[in-house]
């Protein structure tokens, strides 16, 4: 029998999950095919609506080698294994010839954990093991999550969080999970048979595709130990998010709470001095971090150095006698001395990362409201670590909505350490980037209107005009207003006056789950939505409900960031542009998605306002205005309305 060929298999997959083809995502998978095929890198820009998970799945699923494919969000993983997947393995099997098996794989700490959920939680206070469910009353919130969480275990068949429906909170997950270093493993457990996160490993080493997250991904990369299986193909999905993920994963943090919960842990199993040591040494961590100040120290000072290498040294003193000692008379022991030793090496490995200071992370302090001050480092640049470990042995596809900005690839592709497009050298591998367009006219669906006579943003203080031009397009679009603000307090304070002064809902972030927002904000033209980062790039709304998306101000990193401006002047110091290559790339990164939401489906009509005026009057606006889907420009406020008023007769009269 011939092999099928790539449109055939196509628009089989396509009409299985009763699509249309679009020109954008054949190109997709012709070029993904290709990349696969000869082992190339490929960066893939592929606009809303052109169907890019099938423009990816079909050549890798065609291949037959094993593909990973990262996403950043839950809601594209579940979309994956419970939609994309099972219907194009269906559609593809009588023409493959074969059916291939696909798996979900996250880090161990989504899975229930059943030594933990039988054998109880291993407390800081107390000797020995402590039954959460004994403890927290049944009637309380607490104790709920945790009695359904047992009545879950008998029903589950994987264990994972995200099947949990309505979920729990973290703190009642925190009971029945554990993270990779507090597993006792599978050898020495006794549940290891049944265990969740083993079972998900090995239904992953079985499959031909393995659907994981970013984050699995860094873990993966940066810490040596393999946890996805061997694999020929790595597909990233929402690209756009990796390097970000991955600087996540690779930042350390010290806080006075981990530190005392640590020595806590270890006090009841090792010898006294040991314990006195690392009790001495949190209480001088801890009497410092009550003074630290929020920023960068570009200088670890002479009193924080003392007491990261006190810290360090009794943490090592602990680890040695953990392993040397036993003390039978601690229930179920093992798992009690697992925990503490992982408490105590984050510590140890945090404190020992800052006091060799290399010159290739940043050092902060941070302080929150509600946590007090923490000390953080993260690596200045996560592009080396992704050249290397990402690119090396496999073919990489990097596919998102936003991976062209300013007109080209390059600024991503530096992002995760590649030379500019059709260069190539002996670190940096050759890749290829392609824009298969949108299947959206843009021109005549959108409006990108720049609110050129405002003043410019300060950095502190209210802007009276900004609200009044703010009121006046909410009122032309009768509601229908994704407001999407640069700081949280910029959100608050816009959503209290205009609360004040017009006659519609607007719904604010943090005041209901994001879930039950974007629902409301859905169900009634009316309603206006207000928020922050999140809904930059989690709204996805088409129709009327959606018709005019506001963007307070250019979204540039916060000055006073310490890894931004960090960055920002490695990269100045290094003879470039820092301000082009982190500022601006961020800022137009966050655009290019923020001013995705407006244009969702072919029908949409609307307009994405921004009310910033260095976006048509600064010298960097034309790479930003660049980045954004290609709408109809015009600084015009008189024309705006009339549009905006015109959007919203035509969506009344339609009853939407």
């Amino acid at each position: 029998m011939t092999k099928p060929s790539l449109p055939e298999l196509l628009h089989a997959a396509v009409t299985a999950v009763g699509g249309t083809e679009r020109p954008g995502q054949v190109t997709m998978a012709e070029t993904v095919a290709e990349a696969i095929d000869d082992g190339s890198h490929l960066l893939v820009q592929a606009g809303t609506g052109t169907g890019k998970s099938l423009g990816y799945l079909v050549p890798a699923l065609a291949h037959g080698e094993r593909v990973v494919v990262a996403t950043a969000t839950l809601a594209l993983q579940r979309q994956l294994v419970e939609r994309d997947l099972p219907r194009t393995v269906d559609a593809l099997h009588p023409l493959l010839r074969r059916r291939p098996e696909f798996a979900m794989l996250k880090g161990r700490s989504n899975y229930l954990c059943l030594h933990r959920l039988h054998e109880g939680v291993p407390q800081d206070e107390e000797e020995g093991l402590f039954d959460q469910f004994e403890a927290a009353a049944p009637t309380s919130k607490l104790g709920r999550d945790l009695l359904r969480l047992r009545d879950w275990a008998d029903e589950t068949e994987t264990g994972d969080r995200d099947d949990l429906t309505p979920g729990v909170s973290d703190r009642a997950w925190a009971q029945v999970s554990v993270s990779s270093r507090e597993c006792l493993g599978a050898t020495r457990c006794a549940y290891g048979q049944e265990c969740f996160a083993e079972a998900a490993r090995e239904r992953a080493k079985l499959s031909e595709v393995v659907v994981t997250n970013h984050a699995l991904l860094a873990i993966d990369a940066i810490e040596g130990a393999p946890v996805l299986p061997q694999h020929e193909v790595l597909i990233v999905d929402e690209a756009h998010e990796l390097v970000s993920r991955v600087t996540g994963v690779a930042t350390g943090e010290l806080t006075p709470g981990q530190v005392n919960r640590a020595v806590r842990r270890a006090a009841k199993l090792v010898n006294e001095k040991a314990a006195d040591q690392l009790q001495t040494a949190a209480e001088g961590f801890e009497r410092l971090m009550e003074l630290a100040l929020p920023g960068r120290l570009e200088e670890i000072p002479e009193d924080l150095g003392y007491a990261l290498m006190a810290l360090r040294d009794a943490a090592r003193t602990v680890i040695t006698a953990l392993g040397s000692t036993r003390d039978k008379s601690v229930q179920d022991e093992d798992a009690v001395r697992k925990q503490a030793l992982a408490s105590v090496e984050t510590i140890h490995d945090v404190a020992e990362r800052i006091t060799n200071g290399s010159e290739y992370d940043v050092v902060w302090y941070e302080r929150h409201d509600r946590f007090g001050a923490s000390l953080r480092v993260a690596p200045m640049s996560v592009s080396g670590l992704l050249r290397e470990k990402l690119f090396t042995d496999r073919s990489v596809v990097l596919t998102s909505a936003t991976l062209k900005l300013g007109g080209d690839f390059n600024g991503v592709g530096a992002s995760l350490g590649l030379a500019p497009e059709g260069t190539q050298s002996e670190d940096s591998p050759a890749w290829k980037g392609i824009d298969v367009g949108s299947p959206f006219d843009y021109r005549k669906q959108g409006i990108l209107y720049v609110a050129q006579h405002l003043a410019r943003p300060a950095r502190e203080g209210t802007r009276g005009d900004m609200l009044d031009e703010l009121a006046e397009l909410i009122e032309a679009a009768g509601g229908r207003t994704l407001g999407l603000f640069s700081s949280m307090r910029a959100a608050q304070s816009a959503a209290e006056e205009l609360r004040g002064r017009l006659d519609m809902p607007i719904l604010l972030q943090g005041e209901e789950t994001l879930g039950e927002l974007i629902k409301g904000f859905a169900a009634d033209p009316q309603t206006c939505l207000f928020g922050t980062l999140s809904l930059w790039q989690g709204v996805d709304v088409p129709g009327a409900s959606c018709q005019l998306v506001i963007m307070d101000k250019i979204p540039f990193p916060r000055p006073d960031d310490p890894l931004m401006s960090a960055r920002q002047k490695a990269v100045d110091e290094a003879g470039g542009n820092g301000f082009m290559a982190v500022a601006a790339t961020h800022a137009a990164l966050l655009m290019a998605q923020g001013a995705g939401r407006l244009v969702r489906a072919s029908g949409d009509r609307g307009v994405v306002a921004v009310l910033d005026p260095r976006l048509a009057t600064a010298r960097y606006g034309s790479y930003l205005r660049a980045s954004l889907p290609d709408f109809w420009y015009t600084t015009d406020r008189n024309q705006v309305r009339r549009s905006l008023a015109a959007i919203d007769a035509a969506a009344r009269e339609k009853g939407e």
